[in-house]
């Protein structure tokens, strides 16, 4: 059983001995490992919720590393790649780089190298989930405010003051004052440049 805040290292190679070998590494250091023979044996499996990355070998059988690579990016699956490749070149590896991976390894290589870019990856898929989860919470919060609230937003963050926004909507200056300290505060906006960078996340524009 491994530890459920335990990384997790997905490998998919069809030499048996080297899937062996990488698990094994792996684990030495003292993270967790899953083997597959092929792409599809690891699209049937399931992914845990912890940061994880993908050690792929270019030359699979039924569909290529890199083909593997490019279906993952078009179903919307993120996970970091490092490849390793016994008959690699330098187009190839330009064209898996280009295309999002961490690493691009020829075989034989030194545990070391493969360690090290096995824990890039890792860091890049912890980053990617944290502002993932940042981005989950951002968009809770815009939705707590209430209609009337995210169009005083909009107008704030366009740079119009209050009175210019109290026309704008039809409304007292007194009462867009408090749709403004309402929305502050659910937004958790310490200041207008932190709630402007907010909406620029939130890609908010006056059409909206």
């Amino acid at each position: 059983m491994k530890s459920p805040a335990l990384p997790t290292v997905f490998i998919i190679d069809d030499d048996r001995g080297m899937r062996q070998a990488i698990q094994d590494l792996v684990e030495s250091v003292g993270l967790h490992a899953e083997a597959f023979a092929t792409a599809q044996d690891f699209l049937s499996g399931q992914r845990t919720g912890e940061p994880s990355c993908l050690v792929l070998d270019v030359r699979l059988p039924q569909m290529s590393g890199l083909d593997f690579q490019r279906q993952l990016a078009e179903t919307g699956v993120q996970i970091p790649i490092v490849f390793i490749t016994a008959h690699g070149d330098i187009p190839m590896s330009v064209r898996a780089l280009k295309s999002g991976a961490v690493e691009f390894l020829t075989k034989p290589f030194r545990d070391q190298d493969l360690l090290d870019a096995i824990q890039q990856a890792l860091q890049r898929d912890r980053a990617a989930r944290q502002q993932q989860a940042e981005n989950c919470a951002l968009q809770g919060r815009y939705q707590s405010l209430s209609a009337r609230e995210r169009e005083v937003m909009t107008l704030v963050v366009s740079g119009m003051l209050n009175k210019q926004i109290a026309f704008e909507i039809g409304a007292s200056e007194a009462t867009v004052k408090v749709h403004r300290g309402h929305l502050m505060q659910k937004m958790a906006a310490g200041s207008l440049v932190e709630l402007v960078r907010m909406a620029d996340k939130l890609k908010l524009s006056p059409s909206k």
